[in-house]
């Protein structure tokens, strides 16, 4: 019988460790993709998220609340508003989640959502698109609009 436990126990042990390792794969794979860490408990990001084509959909209905930043690297406004989207996304980090979308590397969302002025901000609720902010804006105005929707 002991011999008998024993192997009930390593074939359980076998399944844990099994099980672990798909988690750990699976939140790799979303890290990689830019869509931060795959935690089912307390998921919080406290940084803006890279986003492109492929990765904009599934994330601004993943999260309740996502504040997308549309810019380009040579955009002195956008440049300007950057650290203001970096110092929200800490600030909100577990309430609202911050991402960037290059348009000159991302096109096909550029086109879809219609972005002709840079930067243009877009705030999803629930994987809706509940506003828009055009323009470099000073963080007071920014926090309020986005407070607004929490």
């Amino acid at each position: 019988m002991k011999g008998e436990n024993t192997g009930d126990k390593d074939f359980e042990l076998e399944q844990i460790k099994a099980k672990k390792m798909r988690e750990m794969e699976e939140r790799l794979k979303a890290r990689a993709m830019g869509e931060g860490k795959r935690n089912k408990e307390a998921e919080v990001i406290d940084y803006p998220l890279t986003l492109n084509d492929e990765t904009f959909i599934p994330t601004v209905r993943r999260y309740p609340l996502v504040v997308v930043d549309c810019w380009a690297p040579w955009c002195a406004p956008c440049r300007m508003v950057a650290p203001i989207i970096d110092e929200l996304a800490r600030e909100y980090a577990g309430k609202v989640v911050f991402g960037k979308l290059n348009v000159d590397e991302n096109p096909r969302i550029a086109a879809e959502f219609a972005i002709m002025a840079i930067p243009t901000m877009f705030i999803f609720k629930n994987g809706e698109p509940v506003d828009v902010i055009q323009g470099a804006l000073p963080k007071p105005y920014l926090e309020a609009r986005v407070k607004q929707w929490l």
